[in-house]
């Protein structure tokens, strides 16, 4: 009874919280779990058990092999590309410049621009003859290209428009990081007549790596959540070459109405994405870990 007494009080103040995180969080995993174990679509009224028949039809699909591809190398192209970016971005904006605080909101404003709107704005830039990046490659006389047509260059179109975005997202992380490391060790190194570029390998990202860590973990989970510039710029074409897993998902519940497929393909995204997050976690912890 006097645990009951201490905690009474704190249970009620989650309560609300923990009523939410069931129906909206919780429900929803185990109901797609389970019915990834069904046939649910538009030839049967109700959903029949079907075991592990769906996850055999999902790996012998070859759309869901391309999809698979796809997405990995979406994310081995935006990643690093928009790590590096930010890292690069972060350094400059934190350095004592005059118009330090323009810069960084140049460098932060298209992360807040509604990714609707950037792929509309990239949708004019990538369109053939008439857009900005054909009017610019006209001048050296390299002709027009169908960047979003053409199944060799959608991906890296799609690749440098996510780059773009999410670059100044990241780089508020790295500044944030920045602010903790100690003034005294770079007064020290300058003191000690060592360069910008020793200092920066030496000091800066190895200091960083925490925060490396994290920015990785989210940006990981983003190119795999990505799926409204789709919709707007290519609808997964040309044959599947710029499709997502998300996208896929989405065709599949919404647009073929295989539900027991969708929450299978939703199943094997989240399990691909604890195996990465834990490969980067647990590879990266030792290497970071400071004492």
């Amino acid at each position: 009874m006097a645990w009951i007494r201490t905690n009474a009080f704190a249970w009620m103040l989650l309560f609300p919280s923990l009523v939410f995180l069931v129906l909206f969080t919780y429900y929803p995993i185990a109901n797609t779990i389970k019915l990834s174990f069904y046939q649910a679509d538009l030839s049967i009224r109700e959903p029949i058990y079907v075991a592990f028949d769906n996850y055999k039809t999902m790996l012998h699909d070859p759309i869901f092999r391309k999809v698979f591809m796809n997405n990995l190398w979406f994310a081995a192209g935006t990643i690093p590309a928009a790590l590096a970016l930010a890292l690069a971005m972060a350094v400059f904006a934190n350095k004592a410049l005059k118009a330090r605080g323009l810069v960084r909101t140049a460098f932060f404003y298209p992360t807040i621009i509604p990714m609707i709107a950037i792929a509309n704005i990239w949708l004019f830039i990538y369109t053939p003859q008439y857009g900005l990046l054909d009017r610019l490659v006209s001048v050296i006389g390299s002709g027009e290209h169908n960047y979003l047509g053409s199944p060799h260059l959608v991906m890296w179109a799609m690749i440098a428009m996510i780059v773009w975005k999410e670059a100044g997202y990241f780089m508020i992380f790295y500044l944030a990081g920045m602010q903790s490391i100690s003034k005294e060790l770079y007064e020290a190194a300058e003191t000690d007549g060592v360069g910008g570029w020793t200092i920066f390998r030496k000091i800066t990202f190895p200091l960083l790596l925490p925060t490396t860590l994290f920015v990785l973990i989210v940006a990981l989970t983003n190119s795999y959540k990505l799926m409204d510039h789709l919709w707007i710029m290519t609808k997964g074409g040309p044959n599947n070459a710029s499709n997502l897993l998300l996208y896929h998902i989405y065709e599949t519940a919404f647009s073929f109405w295989d539900q027991g497929m969708a929450s299978t393909l939703t199943v094997a995204m989240v399990l691909l994405l604890l195996v990465l997050s834990a490969l980067q976690f647990f590879g990266m912890d030792k290497k970071i870990h400071y004492q």
